[in-house]
């Protein structure tokens, strides 16, 4: 092959001198071939007539051989004619630009809609372009279903629902409409009737082409769509549609009738998830693409660690050949951990991994290889209990390998046998298709799987870190409290995201005051006692945390520990005394759990202990041990300065450090005593100083709030913010503090039974009790 190209290369060499170049160029082509005849070195290709107009272009490998020309757009715009370029051997692109076609960025188009039958489409155009409006109106005697309106979105999707003018016709089923872009044959819907759709030219099918409509009324498979080659899917519908599936096979944390229950999933106590995962690293797919992909991965693992439901995992990347980061027989041995898996993520670099060459066949034969050997490790009964989902990120453009189609046949032979509507709910295929041009005939029928879509779109991947954020956060997933989104965000509530737990108390009367808070159920908040004065009524508390059903929270009553006095050492010369500064306020309603709220998990409560993934029989004792372990425990709280919300970072001092942190609490005003436990008991954990780190100092409105520790993702709290010896701030704000200034916080640890009189109290109707450690 190689001297078959320097043939080649001389005789486009000859054709370049002979062909009355001017001596500028011929000059720089003779150098070039020459380099190409005597060291292997190709042609370089020119960016003569690639320019786009409008947007811009990236070279994977500069101007030379085998380098891809990747072009980009807006928002709403996409490149035209070509996606991207080849550079050849011979210094020529394909496709080839056309001087008379000049490349630019086109705007995105969305599919005819006026393939409504039995009503009117308005506007009437022959083509809808983004931010094109059209509404939707059907003859006498039809019922509209789906949207009356309707936009046509930058990702070249309309939004809303497809618009349906039907009539009861005693039909099984409903009529399925018809899609943009769209044509369909078939317009019975009786029982065992089918319906099948097309697409228009230049457009192709997502979805299920064949529907048959079944007694139960509801039709087979999923409703298609029609895309173009620019059309992708947001952030928002991967984790609607991918997420329900992943979600729902992690979620019921404690199974009944010795099952785990989702959408269409039963995982059997003994059951066991299988995930593998492969990202492509050829050249046709970006290195940011990559580095997406890989962040992508490691928040999917992370999230899935929080649940009960540990999966097995095998990841790989590949090009040409596979480059194994996780091997699933690993789990077997106990040879893996998350932090593992993570480490191995992150520190696996491309290289000159990436190649032209791409075998995606190769991902398939692995993976079968992996379920064979299962098979044979855990014989042919037990591994009927085994569920398999397979995750490809790739554009599909392989060159090696053959079509991947049989092997994936095997793979659902291996896993159904005979039995194949009893067995669909044990294999799932995702592809999830990524780069700057993507071959969707190839990667669409290599999806599996009922009851959800398994074929996603990209435009790029650089949000899907936050997408898998969404998909396991939510209401459905009961028990996690301490979810929480690990990383900053453009997105205007992406600090509510980072700390879903944080709630602003404010007391309304003739003695205003502000707190923070944090939220340990749907119905209660925990902060400081002291924020609660004598003569406050529930009515002057307001609590601001926004659920999406109104930021201000109305309160139904408080409860301040029974042992907090604040007078209680007066007569020691003590003018305020904090011990048990802790109060629990319950809302008017529950707030809606989300992403953005959620609870935080705080100590000895079952929650907590899956979440710290210790074994059922482990103590409260044991969660002390864990989450604060060492004599200098770094630990966070947080700060509010108008609508700003930033952490503060501090140590505790432990052991034999704390008797020299809580000596200063005797220089606080109004303490004048020389008896430190007079004024700091067991109960209080101490932080603050230069010593040996610069801790940040709690402000005025900081108290109440959660010292927290992040462990493995999850946000336990281990104490309550209550008072200082010093007042640095007044308004907020990270400060550090000075030699001598300290701030004491309530160790929760220390109050459980108070929080267990109220918030694991099952001998009451308004509010869902937490289960909390008997030990």
């Amino acid at each position: 092959m190689y001297c078959s190209c320097k043939i080649f290369s001389f005789l486009y060499c000859f054709l370049m001198f002979n062909m009355g170049f001017s001596v500028h160029s011929s000059r720089l082509a003779a150098l070039l071939c020459l380099l190409s005849m005597g060291g292997g070195v190709w042609c370089e290709c020119t960016e003569d007539n690639v320019q786009i107009e409008g947007g811009d272009y990236k070279l994977t490998k500069k101007l030379e051989s085998g380098s891809l020309l990747i072009y980009n757009c807006p928002k709403g715009f996409y490149p035209y004619p070509a996606l991207t370029r080849l550079c050849q051997a011979n210094g020529t692109w394909t496709p080839a630009p056309k001087r008379f076609q000049p490349q630019r960025c086109r705007i995105v188009e969305c599919p005819d809609p006026n393939v409504l039958e039995n009503g009117n489409v308005s506007p009437p155009q022959e083509r809808y372009f983004v931010d094109n409006g059209t509404s939707y109106e059907c003859y006498f005697g039809y019922t509209l279903r789906g949207s009356s309106t309707r936009v046509c979105l930058p990702n070249g999707k309309w939004s809303g629902s497809t618009p349906i003018c039907s009539h009861d016709t005693g039909d099984n089923c409903a009529d399925p409409g018809i899609p943009p872009g769209a044509s369909r044959s078939g317009n019975t819907f009786g029982i065992d009737d089918t319906v099948e759709y097309s697409c228009n030219s230049n457009q192709f099918l997502v979805g299920s082409r064949e529907r048959v409509c079944q007694a139960n009324g509801q039709w087979t498979g999923r409703e298609p769509a029609c895309y173009y080659k620019h059309t992708y899917d947001t952030s928002l519908e991967v984790a609607e549609e991918f997420g329900s599936a992943i979600k729902d096979s992690l979620t019921i944390l404690e199974p009944i009738d010795d099952t785990q229950e989702g959408r269409t999933i039963r995982i059997p106590k003994n059951g066991t998830l299988n995930i593998y995962i492969a990202v492509d690293i050829s050249e046709s797919i970006e290195e940011k693409d990559i580095q997406d992909a890989k962040n992508a991965v490691k928040q999917l693992i992370s999230k899935i660690s929080s649940f009960v439901v540990n999966p097995n995992y095998e990841i790989i990347f590949f090009a040409c050949e596979i480059f194994e980061v996780i091997n699933i027989i690993d789990f077997w041995d106990d040879k893996i951990s998350l932090s593992t898996i993570k480490e191995k993520l992150e520190t696996f670099r491309m290289g000159d991994k990436a190649t032209a060459a791409t075998d995606l066949n190769l991902v398939f034969k692995t993976f079968m290889e992996r379920m064979t050997f299962i098979k044979l490790r855990v014989g042919e009964e037990a591994f009927k209990e085994h569920y398999h989902t397979l995750i490809v990120f790739t554009d599909g453009a392989y060159n090696r390998g053959g079509s991947p189609a049989p092997t994936v046949a095997k793979i659902k032979n291996m896993v159904y046998k005979t039995e194949t509507q009893e067995r669909e709910q044990y294999l799932d295929i995702y592809m999830f298709a990524i780069g700057a041009e993507i071959f969707d005939d190839d990667l669409q029928p290599l999806t599996v799987g009922t009851g959800g879509k398994h074929y996603f779109r990209l435009r790029d991947i650089e949000n899907l870190q936050e997408t898998f954020d969404e998909i396991i956060d939510e209401d459905e997933v009961k028990g996690l409290c301490g979810l929480h989104v690990e990383y900053d965000t453009t997105e205007r509530d992406a600090k509510q995201k980072m700390y879903p737990w944080m709630a602003l108390v404010a007391i309304q009367n003739e003695d205003p005051r502000k707190c923070l808070g944090s939220l340990v159920s749907r119905e209660f908040i925990l902060t400081a006692a002291h924020c609660l004065k004598f003569g406050d009524l529930p009515e002057h508390v307001r609590i601001e945390i926004d659920d999406g059903q109104g930021r201000v929270k109305k309160v139904k009553t408080f409860m301040i520990h029974p042992k907090y006095n604040v007078t209680a050492k007066v007569d020691k010369k003590v003018n305020k005394f904090y011990d048990y500064d802790v109060a629990l306020i319950q809302l008017e309603k529950p707030v809606q759990i989300s992403t953005s709220v959620r609870p935080i998990c705080i100590p000895c409560t079952v929650e907590t202990r899956n979440a710290l993934q210790l074994v059922p029989d482990s103590t409260c004792k044991q969660q002390e041990q864990l989450l604060l372990k060492d004599h200098l425990e770094r630990l966070t709280f947080l700060t509010r300065t108008e609508n700003i919300v930033d952490e503060k970072e501090v140590h505790a001092k432990l052991g034999t450090n704390r008797d020299e942190c809580i000596r200063h609490a005797l220089q606080a005003p109004g303490i004048n005593t020389d008896v430190v436990t007079d004024v700091v008991t067991d109960n209080f954990l101490c932080t603050g100083g230069r010593t040996p780190f610069r801790d940040h100092i709690a402000c005025t409105g900081d108290g109440g709030g959660a010292l927290f520790k992040n462990y493995e993702h999850r946000t336990i709290q281990v104490a309550v913010v209550s008072w200082g010896t010093k007042t640095l701030c007044r308004t907020g704000g990270v400060i550090e503090s000075d030699g001598t200034s300290r701030d004491f916080h309530i160790n929760l640890f220390r109050v459980v039974p108070f929080l267990k009189s109220i918030l694991g109290n099952d001998n009451q109707d308004d509010y869902a009790p937490l289960t909390f450690l008997e030990s």
